[in-house]
């Protein structure tokens, strides 16, 4: 093997120090960490730390920290701490600065009383080493944040106080991490204390006056966005190279930076995308890479003094936060689910706790020892795995419970500028997907309906195009048959998805039909990837529909409905539609859902379209969905109303929906119908939300088993 490797001038040694192959390995764990760890339901933020492990000293020693790290590892570091002070919601602060100073004041206290206490008695630390490893269980990363934006209830009081808690929090855990570095920076003496405090206040000031007129100077006079990103980047980094000339640490001047420069970099800016995309691609995956590499399994698995450690840190960390939030809640007369939702968002250890423990860790004392030892460093991990896994679960069960409290069932109002947009493809199904686009639009509106043919951009676009033509022609023609009006859109895109989609917002479609995929192998999946994108990234109404009769030989209408349906946003637009194909059909429609379910659904048609003809069924348990088998015969349609993930009816059986269609119902013509949701999807990777949110169902899931068994047991 060593003859063949000289024969080609390979020449391999590990750990690999050559730039041109660390630079790509590291670009290699970049790439496919997430895809293999969204897999494994484990956060990105963990994930990318585990990596540092494999590839680091202490794991298979592929990789050598060397100064790249080194370099890289401070650019992330400053870099995680700029997100977090940019990403702050100063408005939402603004508004409730009394309440959310109270509870970032307490969730200081709290976490760094107890936490200086058992340092000292329980672990047996110093006091300067006690009080940084408690500041660390004060400070927290609103991971779950997006959570509350996708359930609609980011202007809630409690996570404005959240929010606005976190900044407080966050400055005063800073403020005393960089004290305690600037302590061994220099020598201490009587008038340390007072110099110190004096040049951070002064700097502080400087930087909050200074760095937002300067950039707005900047901004009015520059719109190149590549400019203005290296004009923003520069300002952090002399923010931070400001507080470590003052003998303080360069988190805080990032950190500061971010604050002040947060009114003039819009949350939907290009200029913010560009931050957090380059923030996200390199500089904090080359951080927490690095961290990883730190990290020494064996003394976490091999000591008992390191498990001891991590668990006061957990317990601590997570107590303190429990008893902030519940202090608030009482002190302002709030709900407990408020408090549950405070608690959820503001239990998170990420940013700032990695931030302190690299610090400590890089503090040598006079007796060669390291203020903060490896020990502390291996259980900062598990203290982040833990937090991060408690807050999104905690955060999911109350922003869904608020969410169903806050949520009245909608009128038709919305429904009043309805418009489908239906892609044309495959010949076999045009004429089912025209006649139920025809069957369930508002007659009362004459330009309702789109066709689209997407034709991907490549050598054979010709041929695609003409064929597309065609499509649209006999679509029209049906239209035209009835009398309806059909607008026609050929577009050209590399990626059919992405073209449904521009199409869907330029002509402010409200609703897509589309045929349910064809397997064309074993291996296929039972959407196919262009349905499954679809979804995946638009809050739209989405029909998928497969007919193996004609529309108009319908003779009922089949439809499962999931608990909890009726707190969705879309919820009474799919059931005016079902009731309008009814009616055009002259066919009943037979409901299976939940009691509760079924009193929304009974109430709603005979408010809003009481001569429909409609049957309902008590279906108590999602998993009885096979009980429908026997009522779908082969001139039924089964519509099934599923959910997209992370929505309030979904439900982790709906993993096993497509086995079930394709097994028990694949002779039967069959709906599967998405209802529509607020806001936009945000489904992109994103270490400052390093959580993600596709492992939450299954922590869900575990959750509820756990509640059957202790209500079964009591």
């Amino acid at each position: 093997m060593e003859e063949l490797l000289s024969l080609f001038n390979f020449d391999i040694h590990f750990p690999i120090t050559d730039p041109t192959w660390i630079f790509f390995l590291v670009l290699v764990i970049i790439l496919f960490a997430p895809i293999l760890l969204e897999r494994l339901r484990i956060p990105h933020i963990i994930g990318m730390i585990l990596a540092g492990v494999i590839v680091g000293e202490h794991g298979f020693n592929i990789l050598a920290r060397d100064s790249s790290f080194e370099l890289f590892g401070k650019v992330g570091l400053y870099y995680i701490m700029f997100l977090a002070g940019l990403e702050m919601n100063m408005e939402d602060f603004k508004s409730i600065r009394g309440k959310a100073t109270v509870l970032g004041l307490l969730a200081f206290i709290f976490p760094l009383g107890i936490g200086v206490w058992t340092n000292i008695n329980l672990l047996g630390y110093g006091l300067i080493t006690s009080v940084l490893l408690a500041s660390m269980y004060a400070s927290h990363t609103l991971i779950a944040y997006p959570i509350v934006i996708r359930y609609g209830i980011n202007r809630q009081r409690a996570v404005s106080i959240a929010v606005g808690g976190t900044a407080v929090t966050d400055t005063l855990t800073l403020l005393v991490l960089a004290v305690i570095g600037g302590m061994y920076k220099g020598e201490t003496s009587e008038m340390f204390w007072i110099w110190l405090v004096l040049k951070v206040l002064v700097l502080s000031l400087l930087i909050v006056f200074f760095f937002p007129r300067i950039g707005r100077w900047f901004f009015r006079r520059y719109s190149d966005h590549v400019v203005q990103y290296i004009f923003v980047m520069a300002m952090v980094f002399l923010g931070a190279g400001l507080m470590e000339f003052v003998g303080m640490e360069g988190i805080l001047g990032a950190f500061l930076a971010g604050l002040v420069l947060n009114r003039l970099i819009p949350h939907v800016s290009p200029l913010m995308s560009h931050l957090e995309f380059v923030g996200n691609a390199l500089f904090i995956p080359y951080f927490l890479i690095g961290v990883g590499m730190l990290i020494n399994v064996n003394v976490l698995l091999g000591h008992v003094n390191s498990l001891k450690v991590a668990s006061v840190m957990i317990v601590v960390a997570l107590l303190g936060k429990w008893i902030a939030s519940w202090a608030t809640q009482k002190l302002y007369k709030m709900r407990a689910v408020e408090r549950e939702l405070m608690f959820g968002l503001s239990n998170a250890q990420a940013a700032a706790t990695l931030a302190a423990v690299l610090v400590g860790y890089n503090i040598i004392l006079p007796d060669g020892e390291r203020l903060l030892n490896e020990d502390v460093l291996n259980g900062t991990i598990l203290l982040i795995l833990v937090t991060c896994v408690v807050s999104s679960f905690i955060t999911e069960h109350a922003a869904k419970r608020i969410a169903m409290d806050d949520t009245p069932v909608e009128d038709e109002k919305s429904q009043e500028k309805e418009k489908f947009l239906i892609p044309v493809a495959n010949p076999e199904t045009l004429d089912n997907l025209m006649n139920l686009a025809l069957v369930v639009r508002d007659e009362k509106l004459s330009d309702n309906l789109v066709a689209l043919s997407v034709i991907n951009d490549s050598a054979d676009s010709d041929r695609l195009e003409m064929r597309g033509k065609r499509n649209l022609e006999r679509a029209a023609q049906i239209t035209a048959a009835t009398n309806v009006g059909l607008k026609t859109v050929t577009r050209f895109d590399l990626n059919i998805t992405t073209g449904i989609l521009h199409t869907a917002k330029e002509y402010d479609a409200t609703n897509i039909i589309i045929g349910l995929h064809y397997k064309m192998s074993i291996v296929d999946s039972f959407f196919g990837n262009l349905t499954e994108n679809l979804l995946k990234n638009t809050h739209l109404q989405v029909m998928v529909a497969r007919f193996l009769i004609p529309v108009n030989t319908l003779r009922r209408i089949i439809v499962a409905v999931p608990p909890k349906a009726e707190f969705e946003h879309g919820f009474t637009k799919w059931i005016t539609h079902l009731c309008r194909m009814s009616s055009q059909l002259g066919c009943r429609v037979h409901f299976y859902a939940h009691p509760q379910t079924l009193g929304y659904i009974r109430g709603y048609i005979a408010k809003k379209h009481k001569d429909t003809r409609t049957a309902y069924s008590e279906l108590e348990d999602w998993d009885d969905l096979l009980i429908l088998t026997g009522q779908v015969n082969y001139d039924h349609l089964l519509v099934i109303v599923s959910a997209r993930r992370g929505s309030i009816s979904y439900d982790s059986s709906f993993e096993r929906l497509p086995m079930q269609v394709s097994k028990y119902f694949n002779n039967n013509s069959i709906m599967l119908l998405y209802p529509g949701q607020k806001g936009d999807p945000n489904d992109m990777l994103s270490f400052s939300d390093p959580r993600g949110w596709a492992e939450t169902q299954y922590y869900d899931k575990v959750g509820n088993w756990f509640y059957k068994w202790f209500k079964k047991n009591s």
